[in-house]
């Protein structure tokens, strides 16, 4: 084993950790605001935007953590992003009042910027032909969403009452920022002992504005799209299937939590396995495998229980209607579809980013950090959406209708682009699918 693969294989293993870590960090308040919202009385507008808060600032800096990681080594900026996200994590066990608590939530929310960092950091490290490969095992790290989901009903029940440190730190929920706290401590201590120091900087010498030009590309703005639909939805989803499982199915909450962490498993650990097919296969093959499942998961999904009424004879009904067409999606069947909606959704979240070294090899950081802006805003805006859409059709499918036709949005544009370009510029295209301009 060469000296480079071997510290490229350090890189991937304690980044796709600190990455998993910042995601279960980021992602928190998906459970802890339950029994914050009751400590401290919120309303529900109030229990949204604290579930809202971080991840907004988890996006909105994604951008130029990927530029400044590509100018100053993705090294250096997740060990800045981890420094930055402990002192609020710590400070959360210790909030009394409303504001201080929504000042954390939004502080905290700066965790979700270490995937911008190391993306570009492995990309840095990585060796072409394996690149998506590492790109896929990296995002794995989504995986994180689903860590308070399993430890902290259990750490908040058996902690709750109890007293530490001379009452310094109290259990029930404040106990999970505290031991949050102390892993990011550790994460930044095995960074810098055990990856390598001289950090590789690909656009080490070029401008801001430099760093900038290829977002003026629409191909850049695509691929965001796509972020949205396969990232974004699932972060949104993440957030609202408790709810959903709840209410829709009447399961209890730790039952409902299960279910969801059965979507977000195959939703993060498939990413390598989306890398791999993508460096086999082609990213843009793999991109319509991902829509067709996607299309046809969300559509069964989406579609109410019910039936259609019409009036037929009476020799045919007595009441003169008949009831056709019924269609009813159980617990096990919605479940099962479900989760092979997120088994697309992993190997697509994959085969997006496998695009961009491809096409942007010296400008992974800002293309990349702009993809996961936009796919992370994506996700945050959703939840309203899915809201508003519950609101006009009065239909408790409402996320999957959204999905169902930002799935679709997105697919049509990525055939037409792709049928447009077979059209102006074969057939030399043949052996060329994957890198051809758009």
């Amino acid at each position: 084993m060469t000296s480079d693969t071997s510290q490229a294989k350090r890189v991937l293993i304690l980044s796709t950790t600190a990455f998993t870590l910042m995601f279960a960090v980021w992602l928190q308040f998906g459970i802890l605001s339950i029994p914050i919202q009751k400590e401290f009385q919120l309303s529900e507008t109030q229990f949204y935007w604290l579930t809202a808060v971080p991840i907004l600032n988890g996006s909105i800096w994604r951008l130029a953590t990927g530029i400044w990681a590509d100018k100053f080594g993705g090294r250096k900026v997740m060990l800045t992003i981890l420094l930055l996200s402990a002192p609020p994590t710590f400070y959360l066990s210790q909030v009394h009042n409303t504001t201080a608590l929504f000042i954390c939530a939004f502080l905290i929310g700066i965790a979700g910027n270490a995937f911008s960092a190391g993306i570009s950091w492995n990309s840095a490290w990585s060796s072409h032909e394996h690149i998506g490969f590492a790109l896929g095992v990296f995002g794995a790290g989504n995986v994180g969403a689903s860590v308070t989901k399993f430890i902290g009903p259990v750490l908040i029940t058996s902690t709750a009452g109890a007293a530490y440190l001379g009452g310094l730190i109290t259990g029930g929920w404040r106990v999970i920022p505290v031991v949050y706290g102390i892993l990011i401590l550790l994460m930044v201590a095995a960074i810098v002992l055990f990856t390598p120091t001289p950090d590789r900087k690909p656009a080490g010498t070029r401008s801001f504005r430099q760093e900038l030009t290829p977002l003026k590309e629409i191909r850049v703005w695509r691929f965001s799209l796509y972020y949205v639909v396969v990232f974004g939805a699932y972060v949104a989803l993440s957030s609202v299937l408790p709810k959903y499982f709840e209410d829709r199915y009447e399961v209890k909450l730790w039952t409902a939590a299960l279910l969801t962490a059965l979507f977000i498993f195959p939703a993060s650990l498939l990413r390598p396995l989306g890398g791999a097919l993508s460096d086999h296969f082609g990213a843009r093959r793999i991109m319509y495998w991902t829509f067709t499942l996607m299309t046809l998961t969300s559509g069964l999904l989406m579609m109410p229980n019910g039936f259609i009424t019409i009036d037929v004879l009476e020799t045919k009904s007595a009441s003169g209607q008949l009831e056709v067409m019924p269609w009813h999606l159980g617990l096990v069947p919605f479940t099962v579809v479900l989760v092979i909606l997120g088994c697309s959704m992993g190997i697509g979240k994959a085969a997006v980013y496998k695009h961009i070294p491809e096409y942007f090899p010296s400008n992974v950081g800002a293309v990349g950090g702009l993809v996961g802006m936009l796919g992370a805003l994506g996700g945050f805006f959703m939840l309203p959406l899915f809201g508003m859409v519950k609101k006009f059709t009065g239909l408790p499918t409402s996320p999957f209708i959204v999905l169902f036709a930002l799935t679709v949005w997105c697919f049509a544009w990525m055939h037409l682009t792709i049928h447009r370009m077979l059209h102006e510029q074969s057939p030399h295209l043949a052996t060329s699918f994957e890198k051809v301009s758009s």
